[in-house]
């Protein structure tokens, strides 16, 4: 049996490990400062227990290396990072600082609230009402890895606030734009299988057993719109006000996908 494997897969002998991983970024939005990268659904951002070369950081740093923006070998070079993260099975922009002074100018405005992050989700039934503001109480169960959500405070519980609005619905699925004013884990999942309405494709939170046999490989979540809402004048301040976004999310290019009508 023959076995094909692409050339991106091998580097050199004594070559930064991170140029084996693929040569794939979409780029949202890219300055001399800061890129914006379309994570797609299924890649990790850093690296884990099962995957340590194929990382959205790595991607990153192969992408800027080739461009020749970045140089691990050269004395004090400043390498990428990023600053948001998105789960695996999440797909959409993370931000990714190409120097220190932007490295600290979006992690202070991340702690202060200063980007506005939106997603579009495919969601099972329809939320009541159909724009709303959901406040509920999270606990990370660690052990599983996944969150708990209450109606009420309670010890060690923190509050996670999140914003919707309903784009389309056919009754049984509904198409969604939520708004993240917190970012506790897994909110968006948790939080819409709290009140009824499971996201498509999320195993963890709903059974999606049928949502694969219909292509949803993932949950339906996408995290399609950034806005940067800046308080005080900084080196990042030309972006102000700017708002950032995916152009084609796989689920939601005419609405809610025909096999869901199905």
């Amino acid at each position: 049996m023959d076995l094909y494997i692409g050339d991106e897969f091998f580097a050199e002998e004594g070559a930064p490990a991170f140029l084996s991983a693929r040569p794939d970024v979409r780029v949202v939005y890219e300055d001399g400062n800061i890129l914006l990268a379309d994570k797609p659904q299924g890649l990790i951002v850093h690296e884990d227990e099962g995957e340590s070369v194929d990382t959205l950081i790595n991607r990153v740093k192969r992408y800027l290396y080739e461009k020749g923006e970045y140089d691990p070998a050269r004395e004090r070079s400043f390498a990428p990072a990023l600053c948001n993260r998105i789960d695996r099975n999440t797909g959409g922009i993370v931000i990714i600082a190409k120097n220190a002074e932007a490295l600290r100018i979006l992690n202070a405005a991340i702690k202060n609230r200063e980007l506005d992050k939106y997603y579009l989700c495919l969601v099972k039934g329809c939320p009541s009402p159909r724009e709303g503001t959901l406040v509920h109480y999270h606990i990370k169960d660690e052990a599983e890895n996944k969150a708990r959500v209450f109606d009420t405070p309670r010890p060690g519980a923190r509050t996670m606030v999140t914003r919707y609005r309903v784009l389309q619905t056919n009754g049984r699925f509904s198409l969604l734009e939520v708004e993240l004013e917190t970012g506790r884990t897994h909110q968006i999942r948790a939080q819409m299988a709290h009140i009824g309405c499971p996201l498509v494709g999320d195993g963890k939170y709903a059974v999606n057993t049928a949502d694969r046999k219909k292509g949803f490989s993932y949950q339906a979540l996408y995290s399609y719109k950034l806005r940067f809402s800046f308080r005080e004048e900084h080196a990042l301040s030309y972006l102000n006000g700017r708002m950032f976004r995916v152009k084609d999310v796989w689920f939601a290019k005419d609405g809610i996908p025909a096999s869901l009508s199905e």
